[in-house]
C-alpha cells in the first residue's frame, strides 16, 4: 500500500472512532478513552458485570451504577495546561 492510501485510511479511522487518537491527543486524554472504553464494555457485558459484582461482593446494578459513575472522570481532573502548550 502506497504512503498516500495508508494516511487515507488513518483519518478514515480517526473520523469514525474518537478514541484512537492523533498526533495532538494528550496522554490524559488517550488514557481516559481507555478507561471509559474498558468501563463501558464492563458494563455492556452481564457475564463481567456479574464477575465483578461478585468480586466486590456487590449487586450487579449497583456495580454497573459504580462503573457509570467512575466513566465521568475515570483518570482524575484533567491536568492544567502548560505554558508553552506541549505535555
Amino acid at each position: 500500500m502506497d504512503k498516500f492510501g495508508m494516511h487515507s485510511q488513518t483519518e478514515q479511522l480517526h473520523a469514525r472512532h474518537i478514541g484512537t487518537g492523533n498526533a495532538d491527543t494528550s496522554k490524559h486524554e488517550w488514557l481516559t478513552n481507555q478507561h471509559r472504553d474498558t468501563l463501558a464494555h464492563y458494563v455492556a457485558d452481564n457475564s463481567l458485570a456479574t464477575y465483578i459484582s461478585i468480586a466486590e461482593g456487590e449487586t450487579v446494578a449497583r456495580t454497573k451504577f459504580n462503573m457509570l459513575q467512575r466513566m465521568y472522570q475515570p483518570c482524575g481532573p484533567p491536568p492544567p495546561p502548560l505554558a508553552n502548550g506541549n505535555e
